[in-house]
């Protein structure tokens, strides 16, 4: 481990599985901390079957390999007395937990926040959960698209006419996974003030919520108005024209907030004189207005555009794709990309940590660990 990582010391129990929990861990792993990942031994975390394409790597999916790089793997069975006493007193040693079963699930099995904190009352314990802990929903599967569902989200994405459009990502996942993450570091640095530990909890759809806060905030303070996206081009619910992706005649062109004057001059549409102090028809002929930028934009190419856009600082970018995107310079400069190895000559490319520290970026040389890999050593260690 790197001796200079920020939570280097501190070991993390991981009994989260999937995304949510895991996704935590490993942001705790990037910053230093030891994180030993509780396993099933006949099976593993569910995620090493969960594939994104049809790519295997070391016979798991290449989501496990993405968000278990690093960790030890400790094969554990929850149903058998011996197991559960050797999990219990690794956590009694621990200094932070992290579990995302369904509620009910961690207090039947005697190892919930009460009974974890009677072990070690130091502790810093994280529970993720699908909508809370209590209420109608609380038995309801905690899955990413549904939690998109429920959270209203999908409503700000797409077209006016396109119904409900979710995100192309497991959204609500890495934001529960993010914010697990910050409760956890502000527990560790109370506990270093005060010695006393915490429990941190948050949900799926909390997160999904949160990151509604600007636009639910103008909800809440306009009479309850819902968001009406426009009907061409749409990129966000709540802002006027300009703002959208625009075809081009060999791409996309992605503009943002700018007045519709300044617009008007440098591509020289005078359609749009009309609307050129108007400020209110921005928003309410938006669709109007978009229609008539997009048919002037598709008649030259997305370089052409630049070249006229950025010398006078208007915010707009080409729309890139992932090739165009990992070798351009200003992607190749942040060093963004690793290839993790395993003995059994595994070897997975994949992203790095997204925080610097010092001006250094941590990196996770090693790929995910096989099912139960490290179980001898670290009953050995914790014997």
């Amino acid at each position: 481990m790197d001796e200079n990582g920020l939570l280097a010391g501190l070991t993390v129990v991981d009994m989260s599985q999937f995304l949510s929990g895991p996704y935590c861990s490993l942001r705790l792993l990037d910053l230093g901390a030891r994180v030993i990942k509780i396993e099933r031994p006949d099976g593993g975390d569910l995620s090493r079957r969960l594939y994104l394409s049809d790519t295997e790597v070391g016979g798991d999916s290449t989501l496990f390999h993405a968000i278990n790089r690093g960790k030890e793997s400790l094969g554990i069975d929850l149903k058998n007395a011996e197991d559960l006493a050797f999990l219990r007193k690794l956590i009694g040693t621990a200094d932070v937990v992290i579990q995302n079963f369904r509620p009910g699930v961690i207090e039947r099995l005697g190892l919930d926040y009460e009974a974890v904190k009677a072990i070690n009352p130091a502790i810093v314990y994280a529970s993720i959960s699908g909508y809370g802990e209590e209420g109608p929903w609380v038995m309801r599967p905690g899955q990413d698209l549904l939690a998109q569902a429920r959270s209203g989200l999908m409503w700000l994405n797409g077209d006016e006419q396109q119904g409900p459009v979710p995100f192309g990502l497991a959204v609500a996942d890495m934001l529960a996974g993010a914010n697990t993450c910050q409760g956890i570091l502000a527990a560790l640095v109370r506990r270093g003030i005060s010695g006393k530990g915490a429990h941190i909890q948050t949900s799926l759809l909390e997160s999904l919520v949160d990151f509604q806060f600007e636009v639910l905030t103008t909800h809440l303070n306009d009479g309850g108005r819902k968001p009406k996206r426009s009907g061409f081009r749409s990129a966000h619910a709540y802002l006027s024209a300009p703002y959208g992706v625009y075809p081009a005649k060999d791409g996309f062109l992605a503009i943002a907030m700018m007045p519709i004057g300044r617009l008007q001059d440098l591509l020289e549409l005078d359609a749009l004189a009309v609307y050129r102090d108007d400020a209110k028809a921005w928003f309410t002929e938006r669709d109007t207005i978009k229609q008539i930028i997009a048919a002037r934009i598709a008649t030259e190419t997305v370089d052409h555009w630049l070249s006229i856009l950025e010398p006078a600082d208007i915010w707009c970018s080409k729309v890139l794709e992932w090739p165009e995107l990992l070798t351009s310079e200003g992607f190749q400069i942040l060093d963004m990309l690793q290839t993790v190895t395993r003995e059994d000559d595994v070897a997975i490319g994949t992203t790095r940590c997204p925080i610097r520290v010092n001006g250094e970026r941590p990196s996770g040389g090693r790929a995910a660990p096989r099912i139960g890999e490290h179980t001898v050593r670290i009953r050995e260690e914790f014997a």
